[in-house]
């Protein structure tokens, strides 16, 4: 997505410079700086381009819009993760919902709504994954 300014190039922030740059800022303050940290030193000639695509576009697109405050893409973040069953990131967005300012009560809220639209078995699953999550936070 570009945006023209009034001469007719593109806009500095809308390059995928300017989409990095915010992705990392946005990551990094969504996620924690331990975590970016590790991510960008896993980082290998085979996982590179992915790790690229979701700092531009996840974070420097998505989580940058004006639409959606982080809180709620917290929460849209967790229904969508416990109803694909992605313990590993749901655990990870947990954590980052906190840092954009859930209480555990609304964690929990968002879980027990998952339960009626996700399943039972998979709200279990999502239950036991916030709750070591937040216990680390501890």
């Amino acid at each position: 997505m570009t945006s023209p300014d009034t001469s007719g190039t593109e806009h500095p922030a809308d390059t995928d410079d300017g989409r990095r740059a915010r992705g990392f800022a946005v990551r990094r303050e969504v996620l924690g700086d331990a975590h970016v940290d590790r991510a960008v030193a896993a980082t290998t000639e085979l996982t590179a381009d992915f790790q690229d695509l979701i700092t531009r576009y996840a974070w420097g697109e998505i989580w940058t819009r004006p639409g959606l405050d982080r809180r709620s893409r917290s929460l849209i973040t967790l229904t969508a993760l416990v109803a694909g069953g992605h313990h590993e990131e749901l655990a990870l967005h947990v954590r980052a919902a906190r840092r954009n300012g859930l209480s555990v009560a609304e964690i929990g809220e968002c879980l027990l709504q998952c339960a009626i639209y996700c399943g039972v078995p998979a709200a279990n699953a999502a239950f036991a994954v916030a709750r070591a999550a937040l216990a680390d936070e501890s």
